[in-house]
């Protein structure tokens, strides 16, 4: 887990470095320039650098180990942690975006004085954004292969709320500086602000749509994510693999934080036991499951004679 957590704040560390250039410089291409979509595209990576300060605070309070105060540990504070960065950052840098567009577009405003500054600016953060995407894919990509899934999907449904935040904020400032541009080519060939403040409008609708998706997609890990039943049944798979377990009746899996799974079933034991060896068997098994490295804790019960069949929830 450590060596997870390492990546992760590494992914996050590249992509706080990238937008801090990249803020500052299209703050002052949105200044010298006049542009809606540029002022957008400002606001958004200023938002996403402020987004990663959550997000390494997320990977630093939320990999604590456990205590007496908290035994199963202090994962989900990663959950709060990029929810707060979801809820405050990408919705006020939408807001005001949304904002900025549509001042221009009811009062107008002064046409660009270099558009070349703009084009070099979006050009520079492009290869930049691009280049914190490559980190978070590269991530994701290895991460994806354990389980035989695509980055996208992956993505969506990693137990790793930090990486998922730069994945979908970079890829979301790729999609703006696109949006951006387009809408500083048209003011230009057309003369008409309503392009440079329609482009504006829609990078606040962009950032909007994600921050939907993170908060959504914290939301359930907070209040008890199961995960896939690809996880489920590889469980069962790994219990039923032990000679003292003949049936698993009954497993929940919960995370608790990014990879790191809290898990509770039943099982039928082989033979005939006495109360005292029961627990002892028990116990062996609840420490050998926490063997694996996705596995915080296991709690295991001896199956109500009634029980029948697996069940994930």
């Amino acid at each position: 887990m450590a060596k997870s957590q390492g990546d992760s704040t590494l992914t996050v560390a590249v992509a706080f470095a990238a937008n801090l250039v990249i803020a500052i410089a299209k703050t002052v291409a949105a200044t010298l320039t006049g542009s809606a979509s540029m002022s957008a595209e400002a606001t958004h990576s200023w938002a996403d650098a402020g987004n990663e300060v959550f997000l390494l605070i997320a990977n630093r309070r939320g990999g604590r180990d456990a205590d007496a105060r908290r035994p199963l540990g202090y994962g989900r504070e990663a959950y709060v942690w990029s929810l707060l960065a979801a809820v405050g950052l990408f919705v006020v840098g939408a807001a005001v975006s949304i904002w900025r567009g549509v001042t221009e577009l009811l009062h107008g405003g002064d046409s660009a004085e270099d558009y070349r500054i703009a084009y070099l600016v979006l050009a520079i953060a492009f290869v930049l954004e691009g280049i914190s995407l490559l980190q978070a894919v590269r991530q994701l990509r290895r991460d994806a292969k354990t389980f035989d899934s695509d980055v996208l999907e992956y993505a969506l449904r990693t137990s790793d709320p930090t990486v998922r935040a730069v994945f979908a904020e970079d890829a979301a400032a790729l999609i703006g500086i696109a949006i951006a541009f387009l809408g500083i080519l048209l003011h230009q060939l057309t003369g008409e602000v309503v392009w440079d403040a329609a482009g504006s409008i829609l990078v606040g609708v962009l950032l909007g749509v994600v921050a939907v998706v993170l908060i959504d997609r914290n939301r359930v890990f907070l209040t008890g994510e199961s995960g896939s039943p690809r996880i489920h049944d590889a469980l069962v798979a790994r219990l039923a693999e032990f000679p003292e377990v003949t049936t698993v009746r009954f497993l929940r899996p919960e995370f608790i934080g990014p990879k790191r799974l809290f898990v509770i079933a039943s099982v039928d034991l082989e033979g005939d036991r006495v109360e005292s060896s029961i627990a002892r068997t028990l116990r062996d098994l609840e420490h050998r499951l926490e063997q694996d490295p996705y596995v915080a804790e296991a709690v295991l019960t001896v199956s109500e004679p009634d029980e029948t069949g697996t069940s994930g929830g």
